[in-house]
This record gives C-alpha cells, structure tokens and sequence, in this order.
C-alpha cells in the first residue's frame, strides 16, 4: 500500500535518503497514469493515479505558498499532460527528483494545510494519491418563507427534541389528481411559506457515476434531469426547488444531505441513472431507505455501488459515530420511511406514463445519501445507462423533460395529498375544497 511519510522536515528528507539509498536496484519505478484536479464548494483535490504502490509526502512551503507532492521511485511519462489550474490552485507543475523520485508543486493563492490520503486498486481503478486543500466554509441561507432552520449542536439530539412532529392536524380527503394550476399566479393570495423540494443530481466533479456503451456519463445526465425538473417545481404555487448540485463538481454523500437540511428542505430527490452487468435491463425504479436491509440482492447491490461514490471522489467513508446518536437517528429514520414510501410510490406512478419501469414497486436499500432522518427522501434511477435503448432515451433532451414532468407530478400528487400545516399548499388545498385556510394532514418531520 502506499505509505505516509513522518511530517518532520528532517526526517522527512533522511526517510527519502534512506528510501533511495535502500531501494533495490531492480525495482521498477511506478508510473503515473493519470492525474486529476477539481475545484468545488466544498474545497479543491488533486487525484494521483499510480501503477503501484509508492512512498509518497505533502507538504505545504510559504513564500511564495505552495503544496509539495514527492513521490519516490516514480516517473511520469512525456505523454501525461497535466490538467489546468482551478480554484485556488495558480498553477500545477512537475519535475524529476534525484534517484527516480517525482515531485508535483501546486501554486496556491493563499497558505493552505492539506490533507492526503490513498485509494486501494477497486476494479475499475488503480493505486490513487488523494490530496485535498480545504476550501472557504459556504453558509447557504435558508429561504426567506421556510419555516425550518437549521440543527444546532448534536443534530440528531436537536430533531428527536422537535415535539412538534406529533401533533396531528385536521384530515384532508385525499386527491388522486389535484387540479392543475397554470401559473404561481394563480394562487398568489394564498398566505404561508413554500415547500422547499431539494433535487439531487448523483455524481459530478471526478465521478462520472456510471457511462454508457456510447460514452454517455451519468453525472451528465442527472444534472441535465435535475435542472429541468427544477424549473418543473418552480412553476408550482407553493412549492420552490433548490439543487444540491448546480454544476459539474463533487459533493459528499454526506454533503449533500447537509445542504439540504441547511436549505430547509421538506423533501429530497436524488437522481441517478445507474448501470448493471446485464444490458438487457431497462426501466426506472425509486428507491427508499431501507433500516433493515435491501428488498434484494440487486438492490444491495445497487446501494453498495453508489455508496462507494464517496471513494471515487477521494473521500473515506471511515467516519467514527456516537452511539447515541446512531440509536436516535435509527428511530427517527423509521419515522420517516413511510413518508418516504408514499411519496416514492406517487414518483413511481407518475413515472408509468414515460415508459417501462423495471421495478413495479417501490424498492429498498441503504443508499447513504437517503439517510436524512426529518424529511421524505428517494432515489430516482431514472434507467440504465448500460441498456442501448435507455442510454439513447437518456441523451434526449425531450425524453428529459418527460422524465422531469412526471416526477414533479409524483412530487406535487404527494404533497397535494399530504399539505403541511401552515404553507402555502395547505391553502391553497383548502381553498379549493372549501375548507379552512391552513388546514392539511401532518406530515412527520414537517
């Protein structure tokens, strides 16, 4: 495996003495095969990729300020261009070091501390050096009618103290189709905040998520889906879309259900267009947090591989959690999952009416990126990318907006059918049903 050298400066350069100095004769260099660069809201990483295991040290230098990468008995060949500067990063150089060792300076704005760490070979990848410089906290500001703010402290503590999630409202008869409203317009008088829909585009910066037969990547897609279906929710009264990813750049599992919280969403929707072995599955499917294990093998499956969208982008997933704070995040997760379930089943449906759907039911599994314990989450593979048919279906930009168009309606059918206390939907219901203003059917987490 790749090893981390002391942090010492003398130590650091006795270890490289001793290292080439000890190194066998006949061992091979390492070869670079590929390096990587991307800038994000949440900071800058620099991927090195590696024929082999190597010794490597980072280090930062001031005056001017810059990050040093030297990796012993490694070479990069005259054919490995290196990517441009992004984001903090001025510039990006390299050049050889004494008895085949390899050094990458990365000039930077400012005085930066950064932190590395490898990636093992995971079948589609080999040896990485990862090297992160953190990047300027972002404070995203909840919008101006949204009744939530954010967590403070332990969050899971602060959500299970919310009492509020057990007071029960009025019922609401359902409605299986509400009555199409052409415009925000139309219900402008109505009082109360807007429901805040959080739409998740899967993968993006250095994970390209899954890719086509004919090179189609799913971060492409999902961003292209996401931003139409954005502009879907948009156009409903009472309701206003934020994307978790707005651009071409990575975020954590974690990450994105962060933001989503800060923006004080009432609901989450991932969008993803995955792939599997067999390229003759097709269709789309929604999925839930599942607490006790996927409905299935190929669910399992499914949620391992995204899970691991986290290593692809560089980040370890070796996070350390409180007891406590699992057990209650446990019981507040099952007491989302029902609403999870109603509102992925209204998706599912709605999703009939643009083509095949792989799954006829709605499915579980333990995708990280579900586990946000205070609001309705699913996600959305829209099909498989690995299937010819689909991944053509994919590209189009009409079929896009179909896609968009039927999960907004899933979206709107639940939420006309499960309107908060207190918003603008729940008004607006009453109004057509000639019912008190502000009435609705709780909903748990709202």
């Amino acid at each position: 495996m790749l090893t981390r050298r002391p942090r010492s400066t003398a130590l650091r350069l006795a270890w490289l003495a001793l290292s080439l100095a000890w190194a066998p004769a006949w061992a091979s260099p390492a070869r670079v095969t590929d390096v990587r660069l991307w800038s994000g809201p949440e900071g800058t990483r620099l991927v090195i990729e590696l024929s082999a295991p190597v010794e490597y040290d980072v280090f930062a230098l001031d005056a001017p300020d810059r990050v040093v990468v030297d990796l012993a008995n490694t070479t990069l060949p005259a054919s490995e261009a290196l990517p441009p500067p992004q984001g903090p990063v001025k510039s990006l150089r390299s050049g050889p070091q004494q008895g085949q060792g390899l050094r990458f300076v990365l000039d930077v704005t400012a005085a930066l501390k950064p932190r590395s760490f490898v990636v093992g070979p995971d079948g589609s990848a080999g040896h990485r050096l990862v090297v992160e410089l953190p990047g300027s906290p972002v404070v995203v500001p909840a919008p101006m009618n949204a009744a939530r703010t954010p967590p403070a402290g332990n969050e899971v503590l602060a959500m299970v103290a919310d009492t509020s999630r057990a007071v029960a409202a009025p019922a609401v008869p359902k409605v299986t189709e509400p009555t199409p409203l052409p415009t925000k317009v139309a219900s402008s008088a109505a009082k109360g905040r807007d429901l805040v829909i959080a739409i998740d585009a899967g993968h993006g910066g250095q994970d390209p998520g899954a890719i086509g037969r004919g090179g189609t990547r799913e971060k492409d897609v999902t961003l292209a889906i996401a931003r139409k279906l954005a502009a879907e929710i948009n156009a409903e009264d009472g309701m206003t879309a934020v994307l978790i990813r707005e651009g071409d750049y990575f975020i954590t599992l974690g990450g994105r259900t962060r933001k989503a919280r800060q923006l004080g969403a009432d609901m989450f929707v991932s969008i993803h267009a995955d792939s599997v072995q067999n390229r003759a599955v097709s269709g789309a499917s929604v999925y839930v947090l599942s607490l006790r294990g996927a409905s299935d093998e190929a669910a399992k499956w499914l949620a391992d591989s995204e899970n691991a969208a986290d290593l692809k982008g560089g980040v370890s997933l070796d996070e350390s959690d409180d007891v406590l704070a699992s057990v209650l995040l446990d019981v507040t997760q099952k007491e989302s999952i029902s609403d999870s379930v109603e509102a992925a089943d209204s998706v599912l449906t709605a999703l009939r009416g643009v083509g095949d759907v792989h799954r006829p039911r709605v499915q579980h599994a333990g995708f990280v990126v579900l586990k946000s314990p205070d609001v309705p989450s699913m996600l959305v593979e829209t099909a498989f990318i690995s299937n010819a048919a689909d991944e053509r279906r994919l590209r189009d930009a009409s079929h896009q907006s179909r896609i968009a168009a039927a999960v907004r309606k899933g979206v709107r059918n639940y939420w006309y059918d499960n309107p908060p206390p207190g918003s603008k939907l729940a008004a607006i219901v009453a109004a057509q049903r000639g019912g008190p203003a502000g009435s609705g059917t709780a909903v748990a987490g709202r």
